[in-house]
């Protein structure tokens, strides 16, 4: 019997804002925390020590030799900036410290909440600790069953597969393996293109612009930013930005005459790749939706040649989009899925399913020595069976549509609005610089600086989104599916408090001839 989570409150506007703190300097540091080199003593004030702070009571020597003190969130923030690499990225444009979380719902250290639209870049498809999950987890460490096992069989991993299959688009789940991987999606992305290669003897990729597949060198290798690479890229149908300047389903049919073009051409430079890898819904990328029509059609177009179709569904599955699995939509049955995020109800687990054809490894060809990780399997079978049992994935279809709606009836009265996209619960919002725009513009350039400024100002208002597209000019929502109508009105209302605080504040900007880039975010580890 499906077990039903009560609702939660939604949490009052925090009673004290924090002040937006501006973009990380060239020296990568952020304007209002504690940097190194501070010289005024931390004493805990603003958060406190209390139970969950994390702080540490008294003073204590850091690495460096220099004292820190204080277990206040301040403290904590300052700690971080002194101890961890210039690559951390979410910590600069969210200076918070979680304590305490349900649901949609963070309690910071300095004791303010927040309405989290970012969900663990779309890791936690239930919230933050839902009952469900909380108690698989508490059944395995009640149970005294190992936790460490690597690729041994254990009844939880029964489970958990057994589940995963049921969730499978039929003609796949009848005929399929899964590779258990590292518990990141990045090396469920480097296990699929290794094994096309394997299985097909070939070396080559295709990929798509703005793609993102994770960090590891050949899941950077294909994604979008890659400087010089084995891939050969292709052009993602955009319907607002679209690389041919048509839009619509013509842009996206010349999408997909390129593609046979290029691998029909004998003088294109393109020998027959060992695969093609594509996200329905480009995440990092900007939200942009695949037309079901063109994903049909690269379907196709790899069946013909014998090119396994790999299909990332790291960020768009378990219900994110409307459908279980992002494929569903267009009805696509993929050669090889690769799947993390959700999967693991908020912990660390990355898998591969594909058909068995493709299953030419040699034992240990691709291993990992935490692909074994029983409380990830068994909060993700309560997942699994949670998002199908209460078809959360028709709620996020049916709840992202009435959002989208309403988004775009915010951007008829905001012009710095270009777009407003995405499916299910995997929305985007792209601002532009409207005044900025030239006669041969099909759509106004991109105000990543715009972007930045709402989203601070959504975090004074106790809202946390994240940035993401070409420019980081795009605002994302990714609440968990768990969002209930109240709660969905709350997330609108203060990113539309946000938006207009935004416009009020926003610098007037040179002419488009003697503009400068605006300076681009690094992506966040999606991976």
């Amino acid at each position: 019997m499906a077990v039903t989570e009560p609702a939660p409150a939604v949490p009052a506007e925090p009673h004290a804002p924090p002040t937006p703190t501006a973009a990380p300097n060239e020296a990568g540091e952020t304007p209002g925390i504690p940097q190194e080199g501070a010289r005024r003593e931390e004493t805990g004030e603003g958060g406190g020590g209390g139970e969950g702070s994390g702080g540490v009571a008294g003073a204590r020597s850091a690495p460096s030799g220099r004292t820190v003190r204080g277990t206040g969130y301040e403290s904590i923030l300052r700690r971080q900036s002194l101890r961890e690499s210039a690559a951390r990225t979410y910590a600069r444009s969210l200076p918070i410290v979680p304590v305490r979380a349900r649901g949609l719902t963070i309690e910071g250290a300095d004791g303010r909440r927040y309405l989290d639209c970012l969900s663990g870049a779309g890791t936690l498809a239930l919230g933050h600790n839902h009952p469900v999950v909380l108690e698989a987890i508490k059944k395995v460490l009640d149970s005294g069953a190992p936790l460490h096992v690597l690729d041994l069989a254990t009844p939880v991993k029964d489970a958990f597969t057994s589940e995963l299959f049921a969730t499978l688009p039929g003609e796949l789940a009848d005929d399929a393996r899964v590779q258990f991987c590292g518990p990141a999606g990045t090396d469920a992305v480097e296990a699929a293109l290794k094994l096309v290669r394997t299985a097909t003897g070939r070396d080559g990729l295709l990929a798509f612009t703005g793609a993102y597949h994770g960090m590891t060198a050949g899941a950077l290798a294909a994604s979008g930013g890659a400087p010089d690479v084995r891939v050969t890229r292709l052009p993602y149908p955009h319907a607002y930005r679209c690389p041919f300047g048509t839009g619509g389903e013509r842009g996206a049919e010349l999408s997909a005459r390129w593609t046979e073009s290029l691998l029909d051409d004998p003088k294109s430079g393109v020998a027959t790749p060992a695969g093609m890898i594509v996200e329905a819904v480009q995440g990092e990328g900007g939200v942009i939706p695949a037309p079901d029509d063109w994903m049909r059609r690269m379907r196709r177009i790899t069946a013909d040649r014998a090119i396994p179709l790999v299909v990332d569904e790291v960020q768009t599955g378990v219900g994110r989009t409307g459908a279980f699995w992002a494929v569903e939509h267009s009805g696509v049955v993929p050669d090889v899925m690769v799947l993390s995020k959700a999967i693991g109800g908020s912990l660390p687990l990355a898998v591969v399913v594909y058909r068995s054809s493709l299953d030419a490894w040699e034992p240990g060809a691709h291993a990992g020595t935490f692909r074994g990780n029983q409380l990830a399997m068994a909060a993700g079978t309560a997942t699994l069976a949670y998002v199908r049992e209460n078809k959360l994935a028709e709620r996020a279809g049916t709840l992202g549509a009435r959002i989208l709606g309403q988004l775009q009836g915010l951007a008829a009265a905001h012009p710095c609005v270009g777009d407003v996209r995405g499916r299910g619960l995997m929305i985007g919002i792209e601002l532009v610089d409207p005044d900025a725009a030239g006669p041969e513009d099909t759509a106004p350039p991109a105000a990543p600086a715009l972007a930045l400024a709402v989203q601070q100002e959504c975090l004074a208002r106790g809202l946390i989104v994240e940035l993401g597209g070409r420019h980081s000019a795009v605002v994302r929502l990714l609440p968990p599916l768990t969002l209930t109508d109240e709660q969905a009105t709350a997330v609108l209302d203060r990113f539309a408090d946000a938006l207009a605080a935004a416009e009020r504040a926003r610098v007037p900007r040179p002419s488009p001839s003697r503009r400068a880039p605006a300076p681009v975010p690094a992506p966040g580890p999606s991976h």
